[in-house]
């Protein structure tokens, strides 16, 4: 008799590659468990999605429910690690990475875990991968909700490094490429305004405006404020298109980069006026608004 073929008999038990296809099943059941929307309920929702997709360097003073043990939530830690924890002058300075090297399809959950290790590690110690347990917390569950944080945006990550400490030649040579990448960004501030993000990209400047509605009602106000040719933030201003991320959608506009930041606040508050007056309207869409809604969709992509 002929040999037995081993083909599609699978990997052999135990081997390496069984074990990565079993972690490559895990992660897809994660992924198609895990929720729209990982940080729904939090007043930080939408600049959390923002912090972790796109803003460069900043630190946000998370809300804790324990607040006698603070934490901060960085945008991207040195090795992209889950969380550290680190001696500031005699003080344990705790911190959580946004923006990670290893993570599951829940970043609610993840983050949940990253921030509950680091309130209770050591200094000098740090979390590569936030591994979440099926009962474990969730963002949601170790932050006050209501409460919007404080965010601290930097145009460098010399942060990296405490105060008073002298870096290593590798790890000052690693700041130092790590800054040469930025690109300049700020929170914009202005009244009712919440997780509007300005980047200047060089020929352009950019505003990301996470927004918290349900993804379908906001586009349908897009494209009625779109028809009415006001779907801008004034002059020097072109509506570039919108993305959708972590169950939001994020439109996304084209700047003069000649603009400084703040001269932008009044023109996006008005945007926002005239998208809630869209919001709040309920008629069919017209055939004008059709066809601007269909438009947009075109130039709709989706980050995940």
């Amino acid at each position: 008799m002929g040999k037995k073929s081993k083909r599609n008999s699978g990997p052999k038990p135990g081997s390496n590659r069984a074990e990565k296809l079993e972690q490559r099943r895990l992660e897809r059941e994660a992924e198609v468990a895990a929720p729209t929307r990982p940080f729904a309920g939090l007043a930080a929702e939408c600049d959390l999605v923002a912090l972790r997709e796109f803003v460069p360097s900043a630190l946000v003073e998370l809300p804790v429910r324990d607040a006698a043990t603070p934490v901060t939530a960085a945008t991207v830690l040195p090795g992209a690690v889950a969380a550290l924890v680190r001696d500031e002058s005699g003080t344990a300075g705790r911190y959580v990475g946004l923006q990670v090297q290893a993570h599951t399809g829940d970043p609610g959950a993840d983050l949940g875990a990253a921030v509950t290790w680091a309130q209770t590690a050591e200094p000098g110690t740090s979390l590569t991968f936030a591994d979440p347990q099926a009962d474990g917390p969730r963002l949601a569950d170790v932050l006050v909700a209501d409460v919007l944080p404080k965010i601290t945006v930097h145009q460098t990550f010399d942060w990296w490094i405490p105060e008073g400490v002298e870096p290593t030649p590798d790890v000052a040579a690693t700041v130092v490429q790590a800054n040469q990448a930025i690109m300049p960004s700020a929170r914009l501030e202005a009244d009712g305004v919440v997780a509007a993000w300005w980047v200047d990209a060089g020929d352009k400047a950019h505003l990301r405006w996470v927004r918290p509605e349900d993804e379908d009602d906001l586009m349908l106000a897009l494209a009625r404020v779109h028809a009415a040719g006001a779907l801008h933030l004034g002059e020097g201003s072109r509506f570039a298109g919108s993305f959708r991320t972590h169950g939001l959608l994020v439109p996304v506009f084209d700047l003069d980069p000649e603009k400084h930041v703040d001269e932008w606040a009044a023109a996006t508050a008005e945007l926002g006026e005239r998208l809630a007056e869209a919001l709040a309207t309920d008629a069919p869409l017209t055939v004008a608004e059709r066809g601007a809604r269909d438009g947009l969709r075109s130039r709709q992509v989706t980050l995940r």
